[in-house]
């Protein structure tokens, strides 16, 4: 897809959230959703309903000839579909009639409109799910190599089917949330004997870009991680990248600049998830993007142009009125960045 295409269904100036929602209704959160987010309205996950509706059990409903069940620990590869396979894929096929009952209902059916889905990204998939024996599969480069490229095909079929039932243009967004840990090798093992390597930076890449790549569409990589590795990324074949600039210092500056000039959009992660204990305006929560534009040299322009605008991270254990209020803030700070940025001035 080129790059005009991809700017046109990522660009800058508009708001959207990362994934999850509170609740376990799949209607009223993709009414929601669907009102609230016009420019980039995203399919919900709802990890409340429990196992399966999480981030990686929702992957069980993707991968393609790769099942895997629920263990006490977490989500193993199985050597069958087995009930956890089964309820991901009736949570997901719940949620997109949810989703293309609230489109029809607000007339977008057809119209083009541009709509997000979202995936545990491989790296995350690969360090959080285990093999028959107990260990990561993180720790077998071969099986690391099935689950990308089942991931790909997986997110690829999901896409087209999205677009085929709402009549829409379809970004897909890779969660990468344990990218910094497989990065530095910080994941337990089975035991404290068992140690995970860290994954060498270029192996790490050739991963992630092995879904990019297979994926026709955006993509969308995000991390909520603590220390976004944003040099890494940068390296990416991911048209944006997704963090919460909360978790971001003076010397991460020069990573955010090289991000911009790579030409890659930025989902800056604005509105905290929690709520704050004294209110907090739209020109509050703007004031740190405006203020690293400004510190960068590139031009307020930049924020029309190649930001968006989220939530910090997602949003599934956030009281609803404040999930709500993010989403309306996170509206007015996109409005303001695209209709003039120029004006915003700060005490």
């Amino acid at each position: 897809m080129g790059t005009e295409q991809t700017e046109q269904l990522l660009r800058g100036g508009i708001a959207s959230a990362v994934g999850s929602w509170p609740g376990t209704d799949p209607r009223e959160a993709a009414a929601t959703i669907v009102g609230e987010l016009g420019d980039l309205t995203h399919l919900v996950e709802l990890p409340g309903r429990g196992t399966g509706s999480d981030m990686i059990g929702r992957a069980s409903a993707l991968l393609v000839d790769m099942p895997f069940d629920a263990t006490t620990r977490g989500y193993r590869l199985a050597a069958r579909p087995g009930a956890v396979s089964r309820r991901a894929r009736d949570l997901l096929r719940t949620d997109l009639d949810a989703l293309e009952e609230a489109w029809e209902s607000t007339g977008s059916a057809g119209t083009g409109r541009t709509v997000k889905v979202q995936a545990a990204g491989p790296l995350t998939l690969a360090a959080q799910l285990e093999l028959g024996s107990g260990h990561r599969v993180l720790t077998d480069s071969g099986a690391v190599r099935d689950l990308s490229e089942s991931l790909a095909e997986g997110i690829t079929r999901h896409a087209a089917e999205v677009a085929a039932r709402l009549g829409a243009k379809v970004v897909v967004q890779l969660d990468e949330p344990s990218l910094t840990a497989v990065l530095e090798g910080s994941l337990p093992g089975t035991s404290l004997l068992d140690s995970v390597r860290a994954v060498p930076a270029p192996e790490a890449l050739s991963i992630l870009d092995t879904v990019i790549s297979g994926v026709p569409a955006p993509v969308l990589v995000h991390t909520c991680a603590n220390h976004p590795p944003l040099e890494f990324l940068r390296g990416s074949a991911a048209a944006a990248i997704g963090f919460d600039l909360a978790t971001i210092g003076t010397a991460d500056l020069d990573d955010i600049g090289e991000l911009l000039e790579s030409g890659k959009q930025l989902a800056l992660g604005l509105i905290p998830v929690q709520s704050p204990p004294a209110p907090l305006t739209w020109r509050e929560l703007a004031e740190p993007a405006v203020r690293l534009v400004d510190r960068l040299g590139v031009g307020r322009r930049t924020l029309t142009d190649r930001i968006l605008v989220t939530p910090a991270c997602g949003l599934a254990n956030t009281p609803a009125t404040w999930a709500r209020r993010t989403l309306s803030l996170a509206t007015e700070i996109a409005r303001a960045f695209a209709e003039d940025p120029e004006s915003l001035t700060f005490g």
